[in-house]
């Protein structure tokens, strides 16, 4: 397997050049890194040239970096990671990029390249507040329309900003400060003489 992925490293270094900042061959999985600039070439490289041939997105993510294996992290703290599939040669690669500014994360959409990046760019607007770029309906996927902040951030409050319930005095739903009651769950045990049995 090592041999066929220490292919697989040579060709994309050899397609890809200049354009590739970083590329890590670790526990049989290649990973390489882009500049965030180059994102959208570098994608429709990998899925066009014939010796690569990754025409199938699998999954698109983004990454909080800023307290990465619980130390400070030296470097942009949002990046946007790719999980690419050959269905062709049969294999896999990652593509990494990171947003260049920490406090508004931009970086191209790879909608264009890849049409499943769609939803993914989405998820990860929504719980890591990274930006895409030419997306074509970039909105909130999983939280509310009024929802502030993103979840996901390594610095969002655990316990969130406000709770969203139906008030029947008011009839509609309203958003009030979040309260949290410590409470104590006890488990359940049951002793039946013929449980099982």
């Amino acid at each position: 397997m090592a041999s066929k992925m220490e292919a697989l490293k040579s060709v994309v270094e050899q397609v890809l050049g200049d354009r590739l900042v970083q590329s890590t061959l670790a526990l049989d999985e290649l990973t390489i890194v882009c500049k965030a600039e180059n994102i959208v070439e570098v994608a429709s490289l990998l899925r066009d040239h014939a010796e690569l041939s990754f025409e199938q997105l699998i999954d698109l993510c983004g990454v909080d970096y800023s307290s990465y294996k619980d130390q400070p992290w030296d470097g942009p703290r949002f990046a946007v990671v790719s999980h690419l599939l050959s269905l062709k040669h049969n294999w896999r690669i990652r593509l990494k990029t990171f947003a260049p500014e920490d406090d508004f994360p931009v970086v191209n959409s790879v909608v264009g390249v890849w049409n499943s990046a769609n939803w993914f760019e989405r998820e990860a607007f929504d719980l890591f507040g990274i930006v895409f770029d030419g997306h074509p309906d970039l909105r909130r996927l999983l939280t509310d329309y009024g929802f502030v902040g993103h979840p996901f951030r390594k610095d969002f409050p655990l316990s969130g900003y406000v709770e969203m319930r139906y008030d029947p005095t008011q009839q509609r739903v309203i958003y009030q400060p979040v309260t949290i009651e410590p409470r104590e769950i006890t488990p359940r045990i049951i002793r039946e003489e013929t449980y099982g049995g």
